[in-house]
């Protein structure tokens, strides 16, 4: 009698193989399209998050400039801190900047103008203006390239 249970079991298992087979490959095509769009939207949203940084960036400067011209040095001075201090950041990141290699070796001068601006903004300086102007120009150059 155990033999025909056996039996029985065993003939249960192998129909019950092609059923298990069939719906683990359903899973597999449900799966495949889904894990494709979610790489295609992780590259949509990193490159979304990169501009944001970088439009941040530039609009920090702008606003430095648009402050420094109106008389706002303070406003100006803030404004240009926080931006150098983006950039900063950005070149810390390494690979995972916003900025390409090249746009960190060409954005390095910038950097190293800091302290001169933020000196000159904090004296209320009326070449802050120009400074800032000229900086803003060569960021976007660089960047936009």
């Amino acid at each position: 009698m155990s033999t025909n249970w056996q039996s029985r079991t065993s003939d249960w298992v192998r129909h019950l193989i092609p059923y298990v087979v069939l719906l683990l490959l359903g899973f597999l095509l449900g799966f495949l399209p889904m894990w494709y769009l979610n790489s295609q939207c992780s590259r949509r949203l990193a490159d979304a998050e990169r501009q944001s940084t970088l439009a941040r960036m530039e609009n920090s400067l702008a606003s430095a400039a648009i402050d420094a011209q109106r008389g706002d040095y303070e406003t100006a001075r803030q404004a240009a801190s926080d931006f150098f201090t983006s950039l900063r950041t950005e070149f810390n990141k390494g690979a995972a900047s916003a900025l390409s290699q090249a746009d960190i070796e060409s954005l390095q001068p910038l950097l190293d103008r800091r302290d001169e601006i933020v000196t000159v903004l904090a004296r209320e300086g009326r070449t802050s203006t120009d400074l800032l102007s000229d900086l803003y120009v060569t960021y976007r150059t660089i960047v936009n390239e």
